[in-house]
C-alpha cells in the first residue's frame, strides 16, 4: 500500500509542480514515446533474463502490494518455537524431538505455530538442521557454516528477481534520452 502511495506522490508532484511553473501537460503525452519505451524495456528484459527470472519477476510483481508476512510476531513465534523445542531437549534428552521433527505436521509444539507450519522454507531449514543436530555426526561449526551457506542461496535465489529488474531500470535512461532526442527530431 504505501508503494502506491509513493508512486501517487512522485507523480502528483511532478506533474503539479510542471503545471505550476506553466507548462501544459498535453506536451508530455507522447503515446509514440510511452510504447517505443515500454517496448525496449519489456524486450531488454525478456532478452537478457533467463525463464526463471522472467518467470520469478511475474510472481514477485503481486506480492510489492502486500504486505510481508514475516512480521514481529512472525519473528516471535519462530523464538517460542525455537524455545519450546529446546526446552523439550533440556528436559528429554535431544532424541525427544525426533517424533516432532520427523512428522512436524502432527506435532503438538508446531501445531501451536501454524504460520511457521505454513511456510515451507523456513518448517523444512528448522527441520534439516534439528535432524542434523540429533544425528550427532557434526560438530556445531560444520552446521553453522552448513546453515550460513544454505541461507546465502537462498538470499541470492531471491535476489534474481531484482537484479533482473535493476539491469531493465540501469539501461532505460539510455533509451529515454535517445527515443526523446528521435522523437523531437521528428515532430
Amino acid at each position: 500500500m504505501l508503494i502506491l502511495l509513493g508512486y501517487l506522490v512522485v507523480i502528483g508532484t511532478v506533474f503539479g509542480g510542471y503545471v505550476m511553473t506553466g507548462g501544459h501537460l498535453g506536451a508530455l503525452y507522447q503515446p509514440a514515446e510511452l510504447v517505443i519505451i515500454g517496448g525496449a524495456g519489456i524486450g531488454a528484459f525478456i532478452v537478457g533474463n533467463n525463464g526463471k527470472a522472467i518467470k520469478g519477476t511475474m510472481k514477485a510483481i503481486p506480492l510489492l502490494f502486500r504486505r510481508s508476512k514475516y512480521t514481529k510476531s512472525m519473528y516471535m513465534d519462530l523464538l517460542a518455537l525455537l524455545y519450546r523445542l529446546m526446552a523439550k531437549s533440556r528436559q528429554h534428552w535431544m532424541f525427544s524431538l525426533e517424533r516432532d521433527i520427523e512428522n512436524p505436521k502432527e506435532s503438538e509444539i508446531f501445531a501451536s505455530y501454524p504460520r511457521i507450519l505454513a511456510d515451507a522454507v523456513m518448517l523444512d531449514f528448522i527441520v534439516d538442521y534439528l535432524r542434523l543436530i540429533i544425528s550427532g555426526n557434526m560438530n556445531t561449526f560444520e552446521i553453522e557454516a552448513l546453515m550460513d551457506e544454505e541461507i546465502e542461496t537462498h538470499e541470492s535465489e531471491d535476489e534474481v528477481t531484482a537484479k533482473s529488474l535493476s539491469k531493465v531500470v540501469d539501461s532505460m535512461n539510455a533509451v529515454v534520452s535517445v527515443t526523446q532526442g528521435k522523437v523531437g527530431l521528428l515532430a
